[in-house]
């Protein structure tokens, strides 16, 4: 062979043995690969059907259930207007025999006399309905526990946290003064403690103004953290047509409490301007009008307030009751005997308060009766007088008395307890402060 001929044979014989060194460490490197995946796989030939199954069993064990009668069940309602004890807790599908038991316990039924509306009631209960407790909350006490003990039910006043806190809000009017209290998240007892306070020098029906603001301090009462009342009105202020009012809360040394001016002026006159909180004069004081029942002419000798039948009507001063029944055209009449010959009356009534009778003493601002169309009258209304040694004076323009000034001694008292007062007053004029507490 030709020696040129044996060089290329050799050169291809070199380039193949070449190529399958190359070709043998891929493959080589490939193994492991390769070797994985026909773990997972079978070779599409591969029968199955010889391959005997195997079971394996192994034991779990399992955490253990709860049984039926450890389980227990809390229901809750709330107390609605009508509600009596019993109802509340039919409402609730609590079983009619410990409705009985319940209500056979001396604490329960004692309960179910001064039942309110707006009180929760919570049953705890067991799976099959049986009761096991019940809790009853309270306007001025603690929570009451009923607990199951065998087949009688023991109470016990919950252990509660309670406190008083104290809340400084502000608002103006654009309408009513409910309407701007509400707005201001002020509750209607606060409102009711500010009207009154105020009452003998602002007349609520006629006097408000638009954008007329006021600042009122109070506490209220909370249990648990959640509040269950307002409290007591500890300081105002009233700007009306740009004329401040203001009131702080005094407690003298025999724990008698009157609201002052923060100058030591007491706002306690000797009457109130109007027995009615809201109303509105529908006949004044005359010394000749048609009257509108019999039609002649003579004199008016009151101020007519109208109102609907069942508004509370106030005593307006401290007094003794001198005459509580029916006369004439009065209709239902009360007559209270002040002193220094003052005396008012209170015609056209629907009904008189509970113990309203000839000599009882009364309080300036106590309920005594309530309006109504009794008498000689054309529609419910109060017809009020005030007379001096009998000759009747119109109760709107008359200078009413005004009562005792603190003495000195109490006034260093005074002063030192209402300053904190006076300065959140002035605090929060202006800032139209919505809430702080």
């Amino acid at each position: 062979m030709p020696l040129t001929k044996l060089r290329i044979l050799t050169y291809r014989l070199t380039g193949a043995e070449r190529r399958f060194g190359l070709r043998t460490l891929v493959t080589l490197s490939s193994l492991p690969l390769f070797g994985v995946v026909a773990a997972f796989g079978l070779t599409p030939d591969t029968s199955t059907l010889d391959i005997a199954p195997e079971t394996i069993t192994e034991a779990i064990t399992l955490p253990a259930l709860a049984t039926a009668s450890s389980s227990t069940f809390v229901r809750e309602t709330v107390t609605q207007s009508g509600d009596t004890l019993s109802s509340a807790l039919s409402r609730m599908k609590i079983d009619d025999l410990d409705i009985q038991h319940l209500l056979s316990t001396d604490a329960v039924n004692q309960l179910s006399a001064s039942i309110r509306a707006g009180k929760r009631i919570q049953a705890t209960t067991a799976q099959d309905g049986q009761l096991l407790a019940i809790q009853f909350q309270r306007s001025n006490a603690p929570d009451l526990a009923i607990r199951r003990q065998g087949d009688a039910f023991v109470a016990e006043e919950g252990d509660q946290l309670t406190e008083t806190r104290v809340v400084m809000r502000s608002g103006h009017i654009t309408s009513s003064l409910y309407g701007a209290t509400d707005s201001a998240g002020i509750p209607d007892k606060i409102a009711d403690q500010m009207a009154e306070t105020f009452s003998t020098n602002l007349d609520f029906r006629n006097d408000l103004r638009r954008n007329d603001t006021f600042s009122v301090i109070y506490t209220v009462n909370y249990r648990n953290g959640e509040p269950v009342g307002a409290g007591k009105l500890l300081a105002a202020e009233f700007i009306n047509a740009g004329k401040p009012h203001r009131a702080v809360l005094f407690s003298d040394p025999l724990g008698r409490e009157n609201y002052y001016t923060p100058e030591g002026e007491s706002l306690k006159k000797g009457f109130l301007r109007s027995p009615l909180e809201f109303s509105r004069v529908t006949s004044s004081f005359s010394n000749s009008r048609k009257h509108p029942v019999f039609g002649f002419h003579r004199a008016h000798t009151g101020v007519d307030f109208g109102a609907p039948t069942g508004t509370r009507v106030k005593a307006t001063g401290d007094a003794t009751v001198a005459f509580a029944g029916r006369k004439g055209g009065y209709g239902n009449l009360v007559i209270l005997r002040h002193q220094n010959g003052y005396e008012t009356y209170y015609a056209h009534l629907s009904a008189f308060a509970s113990g309203i009778r000839p000599g009882r003493s009364v309080g300036q601002g106590e309920v005594i009766a309530y309006v109504g169309s009794t008498g000689a009258s054309t529609g419910p209304h109060l017809h009020y007088e005030v007379r001096i040694t009998g000759k009747p004076y119109n109760p709107m323009t008359i200078k009413l008395p005004g009562s005792t000034p603190l003495d000195v001694a109490q006034r260093a008292r005074f002063l030192q307890q209402t300053a904190n007062w006076s300065e959140k007053l002035a605090m929060l004029r202006g800032t139209n402060l919505a809430a702080l507490d």
